[in-house]
């Protein structure tokens, strides 16, 4: 084994019933380096460091650690051998203190707590990384890109020298993103290894020494930096040439189809989660929605959907109010919802495609057979929806759970466009989804552009937000901080909207 690798893991095998998720898998982290690992959904890299993490453990192979075989039983096990995982969402106890989160089940805690010398070791840590944050704030008070740092101390503190992230950018600015690649940058410089899990092929480019690419729950490649390019990784992934850059023609709008006014919407803590915010959606046209993970998004998808109630003001559809009318009569009135929740909100997972795809139509007359569904016709719609919208499934009846993810969303956009909406609420449709099934439901979203419907684009990845939108609308703090045409912003403007302060040249004397 090279002397500089740390971890080496060796034929890893693991199987789930009816999936190989990991066929015979070799990979080496070497110290001092950041190790990207990139695939498909349903690639199996999530199951490979999940087995590294202590998660879970192989069916075959074996874990090198320092050139010694090991046995990970749990994440205690992976964490005393110098491993530790930081996830995609956060394990933190908000009302706990930094310093109290960053020791909680830690087995070297004494049990009489010298509560400011631990403060001082925790301050003293993230000074040396960079990770700023004190350690006597509360984790509620804290940013999202602060609370990342928590996660990353907490691996820190314990003393792991393999650190992995999964899709640690998924929530955080251009800003935060490019403070947390200089931090990982000093980790791995002062020895420790960094594996990271993202879609995002920039990403790839800007921060991996080494690249694994997985697919099929095989490795294909492992790559040096320099010799990859963007269009090399995405061939890699899914054996086929990616179309970066999506060719969207001029917006040709037409009436305004959705109008916010003066609106405000109560979160789920009973605090405003929207506050007296304004917006239009013209037919043609995608606005993207722009901000931090709670910051209102949440609130004006639902607000507009018909899921919760409006406090205040008034949202009106090609001029019609539909303020708090309900979610049957919003959808009555030609509104298409794709949720952020697939599995919890969108699709039934225990249902198959025909019955989730029969959701909103059971009741048009041309599917029923008197008070009973023609299953008939139902089952020759799903097929075409299927068909049209390459749905890739094993059968018509089989439970959608079993679905990967860039299929779940293209079902459930088969079922939302095919009910011809005149407005589509769109809530980060590509999370979680790799290069090729993200290609395909941009796609589908400008298809729709170009078809004349309107649509409120929700997502916290600016990249998205770009490439899709027409005009972006900010929101921080449950207000709007700014409204810009895509054409005319930059991500750096943009980013600091989202942080509630504003450009240089437009900031308040």
């Amino acid at each position: 084994m090279d002397a500089e690798c740390l971890v080496e893991m060796r034929q890893i095998t693991k199987r789930f019933p009816g999936v190989l998720a990991n066929d015979r898998v070799d990979l080496a982290v070497r110290s001092g380096e950041i190790h990207v690992l990139l695939g498909e959904n349903g690639s199996g890299k999530s199951t490979l460091m999940s087995i590294l993490a202590g998660l879970y453990r192989p069916d075959e192979g074996e874990i090198l650690i320092g050139g010694r075989p090991v046995g990970l039983r749990s994440p205690r096990d992976a964490i005393q051998a110098g491993i530790g995982m930081v996830h995609q969402h956060f394990k933190l106890v908000e009302t706990f203190t930094v310093a109290e989160n960053v020791i909680l089940g830690d087995w070297k805690t004494p049990l009489f707590l010298k509560r400011r010398r631990i403060e001082r070791e925790i301050a003293e840590l993230s000074r040396r990384y960079g990770l700023r944050v004190d350690p006597r704030a509360r984790v509620w008070q804290l940013s999202v890109g602060e609370r990342q740092r928590v996660e990353i101390l907490k691996m820190l503190y314990r003393g792991c020298r393999v650190l992995i992230l999964d899709e640690p950018t998924a929530v955080l600015t251009p800003q935060e993103a490019r403070e947390l690649f200089r931090n990982l940058r000093e980790m791995a410089d002062r020895g420790q290894a960094v594996l990271v899990i993202t879609h995002k092929l920039q990403e790839v480019m800007e921060i991996a020494d080494r690249v694994t690419v997985l697919r099929r729950g095989r490795s294909v490649a492992t790559l040096e930096r320099g010799a990859f390019t963007p269009r090399d990784l995405a061939w890699l992934m899914v054996g086929r040439d990616v179309v970066f850059q999506i060719k969207k023609p001029p917006s040709q709008q037409g009436e305004v189809v959705l109008e916010l006014r003066d609106v405000y919407v109560r979160s789920d803590s009973g605090r405003l989660g929207l506050q007296g915010v304004s917006l239009t959606v013209h037919a043609g046209e995608i606005v993207g929605v722009a901000g931090i993970a709670g910051n209102g998004q949440r609130e004006l998808a639902e607000a507009v959907t018909g899921l919760r109630p409006v406090c205040s003001g008034s949202i009106l559809l090609s001029g019609r109010d539909i303020t708090n009318i309900g979610v049957r009569r919003v959808i009555d009135q030609g509104v298409g919802h794709i949720p952020e929740d697939r599995l919890g909100i969108g699709l039934v997972p225990r249902l198959n495609a025909v019955d989730n795809l029969m959701l909103k139509d059971y009741r048009r007359p041309e599917f029923r057979r008197g008070p009973f569904l023609n299953l008939r016709l139902a089952r020759e719609r799903a097929a075409e929806l299927v068909k049209r919208f390459d749905v890739r499934l094993s059968n018509l009846d089989a439970p959608v759970k079993l679905l990967s993810g860039g299929n779940l969303q293209r079902l459930l956009l088969a079922r939302e466009i095919s009910t011809n909406p005149r407005l589509i609420v769109a809530v980060y449709p590509v999370r979680g989804l790799d290069v090729g099934a993200t290609e395909a439901v941009q796609r589908l979203l400008l298809e729709q552009r170009r078809a004349g419907t309107a649509i409120l684009l929700i997502s916290e990845d600016l990249e998205e937000i770009f490439k899709l939108s027409d005009r972006i609308v900010v929101l921080f703090g449950g207000t709007v901080t700014g409204i810009r045409p895509a054409e005319w912003s930059d991500p750096e403007e943009i980013g600091l909207l989202m942080m509630g302060t504003q450009p240089a040249e437009e900031a308040v004397p």
